[in-house]
């Protein structure tokens, strides 16, 4: 392969790298927001702000940068070859792309002002993007089906 090969490839796995530092903080960071919002729950203005802070995260800053992973990380799974470890990335991250979905089915009830669940709730299921990151982390890193 050429030296113009590696250097896409390179600059693709930055910006790979890059969207997924982006994702994985709207991940960690808008269950947070839930538990700070239920916790205000009767407090409009306090509600108000974080719908709007709730809603750009969510839909321009998490959504763009999923969408990125995928396709760079598609890019870069075509170019490597899908080994065994990298199926079980794969995985993984539909399983984080499934828990980002329920994050935006949690943030329309908010919205809706019909949110149920307890700030308990958000503060354990907060955990769940770490849990899948470090398993995400050992494929990448320690490739133990390559």
């Amino acid at each position: 392969m050429g030296l113009e090969f590696y250097s896409i490839y390179n600059w693709v796995k930055i910006l790979h790298i890059s969207f997924v530092v982006a994702w994985m903080a709207g991940l960690l960071y808008l269950p947070r927001l839930f538990v700070y919002h239920k916790e205000n729950e009767n407090e409009n203005k306090t509600v108000t702000i974080f719908k709007v802070m709730e809603k750009r995260l969510y839909f321009y800053i998490m959504n763009p940068a999923a969408v990125l992973v995928w396709f760079s990380g598609i890019y870069l799974g075509h170019v490597l070859g899908f080994d065994t470890w990298l199926i079980v990335k794969i995985g993984v991250v539909i399983v984080m792309t499934a828990y980002h979905i329920i994050l935006g089915i949690h943030l329309n009830n908010f919205r809706k002002n019909k949110q149920s669940h307890s700030s308990r709730y958000f503060r354990i299921i907060n955990e769940v993007p770490f849990f899948l990151l470090f398993i995400i982390l050992i494929m990448v890193v320690m490739k133990p089906f390559y």
